[in-house]
C-alpha cells in the first residue's frame, strides 16, 4: 500500500528517477530524482571535507568510485545541465581540500607561484586571511588549478564521463 501510488510520470520517483515532460520530443523523459541528487552531493561533500585527514589523492580515488557508480546508474537519464553544476561545485570543493592542504600562507603562496601565478596575485590570495571559501570561489585559485590540472592529477569529470557513457545524448 506505501509503495503503490497512482500519479502523474512528474510526480513519481521510480528507482532514484524522476521524470519531466520534454515539450520537443513530445514525451516524458527520465532523470535523476531530486533525492537522488541530494544524496550524491552529501557523499560529495563528505569526500571533499577539508578536515578528513587523508592525501588529496585518496579522495580524487573515492571521489573518481562515487562519480563512475553515479553516471553508470543514471545514464540512461537526462542530466546534461546536472552534470555541468555537480561538476563546478565538485572542483570548487576540491580546490579547497588543496587549499587546506598547503597549510601556511607562505605554502600557499609558493605553491601558487609554481603553478604560474605572478608573485604579487599570490600573495595578496594567500594571505588573504582564512577565507577558504573566498579564495577558491575565483581568481587565483581558479587560474592556477585549472579543469585540466585537476583531470591530470587524475580526477574525473561527471560531463565528460557522461557524454562518454551516455545512453540518450
Amino acid at each position: 500500500m506505501t509503495k503503490g501510488k497512482v500519479d502523474r510520470p512528474s510526480g513519481l520517483k521510480y528507482l532514484g528517477f524522476g521524470f519531466y515532460f520534454d515539450s520537443k520530443a513530445r514525451q516524458f523523459k527520465a532523470k535523476p530524482h531530486a533525492k537522488s541528487v541530494a544524496k550524491f552531493k552529501a557523499r560529495m561533500k563528505q569526500l571533499t571535507c577539508r578536515s578528513w585527514g587523508v592525501s588529496n589523492a585518496y579522495k580524487v580515488q573515492k571521489l573518481n568510485e562515487l562519480i563512475r557508480g553515479w553516471v553508470n546508474y543514471f545514464k540512461i537519464g537526462s542530466m546534461k545541465k546536472l552534470c555541468m553544476n555537480l561538476d563546478k561545485n565538485i572542483r570548487f570543493r576540491f580546490r579547497m581540500c588543496i587549499w587546506k592542504h598547503w597549510k601556511t600562507s607562505q605554502n600557499r603562496a609558493r605553491n601558487l607561484m609554481k603553478l604560474g601565478i605572478n608573485r604579487k596575485w599570490a600573495y595578496s590570495t594567500a594571505y588573504n586571511g582564512a577565507r577558504i571559501a573566498h579564495c577558491c570561489s575565483g581568481g587565483a585559485m581558479n587560474m592556477a588549478v585549472t579543469k585540466e590540472r585537476l583531470t591530470q592529477f587524475g580526477l574525473v569529470s561527471i560531463l565528460d564521463y557522461y557524454t562518454e557513457r551516455c545512453v540518450t545524448c
